[in-house]
């Protein structure tokens, strides 16, 4: 099966069989608890919100969206999801902002696929009266500030702690001199540069690890492939590969069973059920739960508190846990 073919399947399965939410990691503030807003009691008008993902072709993304709707069911709120085609197409994310102001949304949801670059729109947003949550890729403190919108609530996870779990993993065990390498996702994300940082950090805590590569596939199955067999040519003594999402574990993976490289440890990052699979199979080591399902519910959560003018916290963290063979014996 080639990489293309694997994105339709791991789309499909999902879809068709769906991924509980995790019931393992919690949820916690900076400084109260997160607290979803109780459904209501008496019927009331319906709230639009607008949730703006990246993408469907990551299934990722798709648990975000269950979660979402589960929140949508339960508090009573109008639910309107925007998706861009990939997880790079940055511009028509920023159209999609700018089709929710046009609609008069009361509320936006977005986990952006870039950093700054969505801010004016959001901005706009803002000025228009509309309330905003940043989840999953935190948009850039300083940016915010500038444009004005210094107090944006964040959901999400600490994706460098994240990494350094999933690489020190890795590292663990070796004793020997020993090649590594990191698939990056896009760079001028906030939570690719976070995952980036925390499995070089882990990585160089062993003495016997030398990083030789660190190159962008920008969250894509299909690229990571190709990076994959790229990065092999020139290093072909690499033991241990940290990706930093799900997607591009697969792609790698796929890569790596291909050419026979069998002795290679590959980790990634999502707790994709697909990656799952191929854990139990042996063929990627371990993956990290990052609950997006919990990080979609609780983004239209908080989005309906502000809209009925309640105070929420400036940062919802959602716990990451490590999955590893063991866990799904």
């Amino acid at each position: 099966m080639n990489p293309s073919k694997l994105i339709s399947c791991t789309v499909l399965s999902l879809v068709l069989l769906g991924c509980g939410q995790s019931s393992g990691p919690s949820i916690s503030t900076g400084t109260t608890p997160a607290q979803p807003a109780s459904s209501p009691t008496t019927a009331v008008t319906s709230h639009a919100v607008g949730l703006v993902m990246k993408t469907l072709t990551n299934p990722f993304f798709i648990e975000m969206e269950k979660g979402a709707r589960r929140a949508e069911k339960e508090l009573d709120v109008a639910l309107t999801v925007k998706t861009a085609a990939q997880e790079t197409s940055i511009e028509q994310q920023i159209q999609l902002v700018n089709d929710l102001v046009a609609a008069k949304v009361k509320a936006i949801v977005i986990a952006p696929g870039d950093s700054v670059s969505l801010i004016p729109a959001l901005k706009k947003a803002a000025d228009a009266g509309i309330k905003i949550i940043n989840i999953d890729n935190r948009l850039d403190s300083e940016a915010l500030k500038q444009a004005g919108l210094a107090d944006v609530p964040f959901v999400g996870v600490d994706n460098e702690a994240g990494a350094y779990s999933a690489a020190q993993f890795l590292a663990a065990k070796i004793t020997t001199p020993t090649q590594a390498a990191i698939l990056e996702g896009i760079r001028s994300a906030d939570n690719a540069r976070q995952r980036m940082e925390g499995a070089r950090r882990a990585l160089s805590e062993n003495k016997h690890i030398k990083l030789v590569a660190s190159e962008t596939a920008n969250w894509k199955i299909d690229e990571a492939y190709t990076v994959t067999k790229q990065l092999f040519t020139k290093h072909p003594d690499v033991k241990l590969l940290f990706a930093a999402n799900d997607m591009m574990a697969m792609g790698a993976s796929k890569y790596l069973q291909e050419a026979g490289k069998v002795n290679v440890k590959v980790v990634g990052f999502d707790a994709l059920s697909e990656v799952l699979t191929e854990i139990k199979a042996g063929h990627i080591a371990a993956t990290v739960d990052q609950q997006a399902a919990a990080q979609g519910y609780q983004g239209v959560s908080l989005a309906l508190r502000l809209i009925k003018g309640e105070a929420v916290a400036p940062t919802t963290m959602i716990e990451t846990r490590l999955i590893t063979a063991a866990d799904l014996k």
